[in-house]
């Protein structure tokens, strides 16, 4: 592009000359002239000595150019840069969150020497990475270090040991660590066999973020020909016992994989490397426990190898950087603030207040009011700053030793600065030890959210912030939404103008309900403190607190309000529940005594392997999704259903009641949407809401013994027992659920309702979709149901696998508690809570029909558990085998369960106890 006039101007050496001549004579004093010599000055000058001008404008364009440079120096607006992960590295360099990496399996290391040389000379990135990993070496103890030496790094060897391979030549892995990222390593272990080669360093970079103590990069190569799963356990075992003593670094796997997956073993690992990097496939692999660790860009190969150069760019985001610190105001409930609030509400005199009100809700706005005005005038607040690094034992003792070290530093006062240093590491040791004690006390009071507040804060674990940013608009929009199934129908003014059905069975009278103060003590201090308060503004911690002075006028307003019909959801629970009970669906599981998700699945899965046994049989599952299912109930049809399943008509119009005339609204953050009034829908969130739903789909059911439909709560699942390919009883059912939703205002939401189909015959001819509504439903191969991932195939490797990556996330809580020195036992009270509840969720399900490289998959969790206690745990065969004998004598004793019918006792030869014989053997 050709330059500007102005710049060209500026630029000129003439214009310098000017700029800088012109001011000497117009401000010298020495020279003076006459009136005459002035006048005479063209006649008296040379013609030769006149400057001729091309252009008439060149005086314009100078001071339009002078303009220009200062409006250009002195404009607010700064110019932006190039941004990315690359351009990050290389401006921060080695103070990177994690190390820059280049990954490269090179055939021979000594034949790439020389080109290694060349690239650390005059590429940048190269010469800057923090650690070089390399495979497949060729190096033998014939090679020295001096002759694959690179200037700036430090080399670490893995060579192929001979006598474990039997092999002489090939493999072998190295690091070359940069001396400017680290000069701290240590090599923890070399591995060596037929099967697997690895190398496992540590290191301690001059920077690195607070949550990670360490960087442990484990160099791996796997042979074309080895045996790829045991070859995965030995790594994986290797990388448990490392993550055992080295709990607070994170491991950095690189290497040559070939055909292996880590991920497989430890799903808990994610791995990075997504660019070719052989032909078309990924046979180099990066594997971290970070999301979006790094990004990876091949390069050109080494030589004639056949793997390209990838570089792994760190994209981590530091927890400090990743979320703003937060200003946290909170209350400070002490014995004498709360002696203080208890005496205020003591000495109140509430008759005042009921003198005053005119009516129930001005009672209850007056009285909840008053409660929150007396504990922001009792209970002091406290505001303090947090980290998202912020260790839980450091103390602001700690603090001001580390700013006394930092200062002794500064000046160079060696003796001053040992001293403060010594004086810091042991107040760090006994800040540690008082934390493990609370920690224990904790366990030992059975206290779990305190402990799960301990257990996130030493893990730094940090709930990820909202996506989106609160606004004003986004509550009222979100408040509109949730009110959009508010129809014309569903008014208060006609809920109870259309004429009720009989009900099955006659009316037992009103029930008498009176609360009293015991009662309602018993719930307050059932209150648990740091649960947000309600709309009224009480917290729970004054309920909980101040139970036994605001038990009096509490019972007034509820007794008030039942002489309303407007009862107490937890009362109307109880009660429908006693009275329902022997109405409702047997294939409802949800909310019932006895019934649970296990036995959901297990007499879905019964009915479909039953009927696979027989020949010429497939089996179409319909997993329906219905669309806000508790907002769209309409209370007229909730009322006419609970009047058919002989609830008595009081009961009905308090539960209508609550229904109807709701005041909704929406808090988003710091903003508050404006109140609307509903009449349609359960409250979310509320105990009663799925109980209702319950009763409100209780009448629908299937027909057709061939078509079973299985129902919690809101989840319905339509079981499809085919035969001769007939499906028109299947299809049929299916119609008329479309059409029994309809007419109850549910909506079926057509994206997430899906099929499956279980089809074991040789040759399947290829079936029809399902239509519901002119839609088509999708077909899936897997589906989550209930909790538990059911495969086309009747396989449990997908719930296995997600059941593996939880646990094992889990471990690193256990680790981190023995970190803390905590005893044995506690450390066994937690695996069984935490970890033993997730490898045994819906054991009884799967575990019969799972594989045994699957379980012992399983099995490998439990082993790094008890190596990590120090103690026994019991095996998932042992947990599995107790928990269905509880299960079956529960059922057995249960003649209503659905379940009941396939159980039986039978007395072997021999046994002097019956034996249970059923379901889970099938």
């Amino acid at each position: 592009m050709a330059p500007r006039m102005a710049a060209s101007v500026l630029s000129s050496p003439v214009v310098l000359v000017f700029l800088f001549v012109f001011p000497v004579f117009s401000f010298a004093n020495t020279i003076s002239f006459t009136r005459d010599e002035l006048l005479n000055i063209r006649q008296n000058t040379p013609q030769n000595l006149l400057p001729v001008f091309d252009y008439s404008d060149v005086l314009l364009n100078i001071v339009v150019g002078g303009v220009a440079a200062l409006i250009r120096r002195f404009r607010t607006r700064r110019r932006g840069k190039r941004a990315g992960a690359l351009v990050k590295l290389r401006q921060r360099g080695f103070r990177m969150s994690l190390p820059g990496i280049h990954l490269a399996n090179l055939r021979s290391l000594p034949n790439k020497t020389d080109e290694l040389l060349l690239l650390s000379r005059t590429n940048k990135d190269f010469s800057h990475s923090a650690a070089l990993c390399f495979t497949e070496t060729w190096l033998n103890a014939a090679i020295p270090d001096s002759a694959i030496h690179l200037p700036g790094f430090q080399l670490f060897r893995g060579d192929r040991d001979t006598e474990s391979t039997g092999k002489s030549r090939g493999g072998g892995t190295c690091f070359y660590i940069n001396e400017r990222w680290c000069t701290d390593v240590t090599v923890l272990k070399k591995m060596c066999c037929s099967d697997l080669e690895a190398l496992f360093i540590n290191c301690k970079p001059f920077y690195s973020p607070r949550e990670f103590c360490s960087f442990i990069l484990v160099s791996v190569y796997i042979p074309p020909q080895a045996h790829v799963s045991l070859a995965l356990q030995k790594l994986a075992d290797q990388i448990t016992e490392t993550e055992q003593h080295h709990p607070d670094s994170v491991l950095i796997i690189l290497g040559d994989f070939n055909k292996a997956n880590l991920s497989r073993e430890l799903p808990k690992y994610r791995q990075h490397v997504t660019c070719r990097t052989r032909d078309s496939n990924i046979l180099d692999h990066c594997y971290t426990t970070i999301k979006g660790a790094y990004h990876s860009v091949p390069r050109a190969a080494l030589g004639l190898s056949d793997h390209c150069l990838v570089h792994l760019i760190p994209t981590y985001r530091q927890k400090l950087k990743s979320a703003k610190p937060v200003v946290k105001t909170v209350k400070r409930w002490t014995n004498e603030t709360e002696q203080v609030l208890q005496s205020c509400f003591y000495l109140t005199d509430w008759s005042v207040f009921e003198a005053a009100a005119t009516d129930l809700d001005e009672l209850t706005e007056t009285v909840t009011s008053y409660i929150s005005f007396c504990e922001d005038l009792c209970i002091p607040t406290r505001t303090y700053l947090t980290y998202n690094n912020d260790k839980p034992w450091f103390t602001e003792k700690l603090r001001h030793l580390r700013q006394a070290k930092e200062d002794a530093y500064r000046k160079g006062d060696r003796v001053l600065y040992n001293q403060t240093r010594n004086t810091l590491n042991k107040e760090i040791r006994v800040a540690k030890r008082t934390y493990a004690k609370r920690l224990e006390d904790q366990f030992t009071l059975n206290d779990p959210s305190s402990v799960w507040k301990g257990l996130k804060t030493i893990t730094n674990y940090r709930t990820p912030p909202p996506c989106t940013e609160a606004t004003q608009r986004l509550a009222e929009d979100l408040n509109e939404f949730y009110c959009r199934f508010e129809t014309p129908h569903t008014r208060s003014d006609d809920l109870f103008t259309q004429p009720l059905p009989p009900p099955a069975t006659p009316l037992s009278p009103p029930p008498s309900l009176q609360i009293s103060e015991d009662q309602v003590c018993q719930v307050f201090r059932k209150n648990k403190r740091r649960k947000a308060p309600g709309p009224d503004g009480v917290t729970p911690a004054c309920l909980k607190t101040c139970a036994d002075e605001l038990a009096p006028i509490f019972s007034q307003i509820f007794n008030r309000s039942l002489e309303l019909c407007e009862v107490p959801e937890k009362l109307v629970l109880a009660y429908l529940k006693d009275i329902t009970g022997p109405l409702l669906d047997p294939l409802q599981f949800a909310y019932r005594a006895n019934r649970s998700v296990d036995d959901a699945v297990n007499i879905g899965l019964y009915f479909i392997l039953q009927h696979l046994d027989r020949p010429g049989t497939y089996v179409r599952i319909l997993f329906v999704d219905f669309s806000s299912a508790f907002n769209t109930i309409i209370p007229s049809l909730l009322h006419t259903k609970l009047n058919q399943l002989s609830v008595p008509s009081s009961i009905c119009q308090w539960i209508t009641s609550f229904l109807t005339d709701r005041q909704q609204l929406v808090r988003l953050g710091k903003f508050t949407s404006s109140s609307r009034t509903t009449n349609t829908g359960a409250p979310q969130g509320c105990v009663l809401s799925p109980l209702l739903f319950s009763l409100y789909t209780n009448d629908c059911t299937s027909k057709d013994p061939s078509v079973k439909l299985l129902k919690f709560a809101d989840d319905t699942t339509v079981i499809g027992l085919i035969r001769d390919g007939d499906e028109s009883a299947y299809r049929q059912e299916v119609k008329e659920l479309a059409v029994w939703c309809s007419h109850n205002n549910l909506e079926l939401n057509k994206l997430k309702t899906v099929e499956m189909i279980v089809d074991f015959r040789r040759n399947p001819p290829a079936l029809s979709s399902l239509t519901i509504m002119d839609s088509t439903v999708a077909t899936v191969e897997k589906f989550k149901f209930l909790g538990c991932f059911i495969s086309q195939d009747l396989k449990w490797v997908t719930h296995i696998d997600s059941i593996v990556k939880k646990a094992q996330q889990r471990l690193y809580f256990l680790r981190q508690l023995k970190k803390f020195n905590l005893p044995q036992e506690l450390l066994r009270q937690f695996y069984s809570a935490v970890i033993e509840s997730v490898l045994c969720t819906s054991i009884t399900v799967w575990f019969g029909s799972a594989t045994k490289s699957d379980i012992r998959r399983l099995q490998r969790t439990v082993r790094t558990a008890e190596r990590i206690i120090g103690a026994p745990l019991p095996t998932l065969q042992e947990l599995y085998t107790s928990r269905v004998r509880k299960r079956a004598q529960k059922i057995i004793l249960d003649p209503s369960h659905p379940s009941h019918p396939h159980f039986q006792l039978y007395h072997p030869a021999g046994a002097t106890e019956p034996q249970i014989s059923g379901l889970p053997d099938a």
